[in-house]
């Protein structure tokens, strides 16, 4: 019996070989696209993992965004196992993002000074899909979208981005629609600023936290006269999770921002930064803040 070329009989493993057109891994993974995206700009063979580094981290970006964008709609309808899923999800993703440093990190000054000057004005802090991620982590300003004013639909999806609640305010919310004492300033703050710490979201925290301490046992009901037989001092399983998971992402964050100060500083010093930004100084500051801080500072209380 005969055979197109790469045909399998049943039971075979050999692979189908002949396709019409592109191969359906192609078609799906557009893998000849994304191999053909690297124009080089200097004539330093270390300028092509500098490069394809920086690509990955941004399509490390997209994922997280997505995921992060996925928990906040779930968060909205309440179903927090959704959220959830996303967010560990995430921490994944976010571990890889973060191992992105590794082929970087022991860069020299004068091997990252022979492709540096290709790089023009070009920064990292110029990425829209990294702002985007920032913004949802409730760090947020108006002033990071006049770089992309020059790109219209970028700059419209990042306005979008500045405008709508971040991951964190519609977990606050949600903390309020399951009866804690979240502030109407809180809840109803611009969300076009910077999120700001608040003494009463901590003190929410420190109750969750505490309850899941001195609460009874998943399933199990409370004495009918005891604290946490309802309200917002009872345990509740799902927030304690939920604020584990931020926590989780609150730290790899973290670990994103020391990872770029260290390789940073490896590769250049102290000098002035690509772009005009301060470079290892702005990353400096960068690195001792924290995200959703609240989580952080309630521990001290519990």
């Amino acid at each position: 019996m005969s055979h197109d070329l790469g045909a399998t009989e049943a039971g075979s493993d050999t692979p189908n070989l002949d396709f019409a057109g592109t191969t359906p891994y192609e078609d799906y993974v557009q893998a000849d696209v994304l191999t053909h995206l690297q124009h080089l700009r200097s004539d330093d063979p270390g300028e092509m993992v500098f490069l394809v580094t920086t690509q990955v981290m941004e399509l490390w970006f997209t994922v997280i965004v997505h995921e992060w964008e996925t928990a906040s709609a779930a968060l909205r309808r309440d179903d927090i196992p959704t959220a959830l899923d996303a967010l560990k999800r995430s921490l994944r993703e976010m571990a890889a993002l973060n191992e992105s440093w590794r082929p970087l990190s022991g860069l020299t000054p004068a091997q990252f000074n022979s492709y540096r000057g290709s790089l023009g004005e070009g920064s990292g802090f110029q990425s829209a899909m990294y702002r985007r991620m920032e913004f949802l982590l409730g760090d947020k300003s108006a002033s990071m979208l006049v770089p992309h004013r020059g790109a219209p639909r970028v700059h419209a999806e990042l306005e979008k981005a500045l405008h709508e609640p971040s991951l964190y305010d519609e977990v606050l919310r949600l903390l309020a629609r399951r009866g804690h004492p979240i502030p109407a300033e809180v809840l109803d703050r611009d969300l076009t600023r910077k999120y700001e710490p608040s003494k009463e979201v901590e003190a929410v925290w420190a109750a969750v936290y505490g309850a899941q301490e001195i609460g009874p046992a998943a399933g199990q009901g409370a004495p009918a006269d005891g604290p946490a037989a309802d309200g917002p001092a009872a345990a509740d399983p799902e927030l304690l999770r939920l604020g584990e998971v931020l926590t989780d992402v609150a730290e790899l964050v973290w670990r994103w921002r020391n990872d770029h100060l260290t390789a940073t500083r490896r590769a250049m010093g102290a000098k002035t930064g690509t772009g005009g930004s301060a470079g290892v100084a702005w990353l400096e500051k960068r690195a001792g803040k924290t995200v959703f801080p609240e989580l952080w500072t309630a521990r001290s209380h519990v």
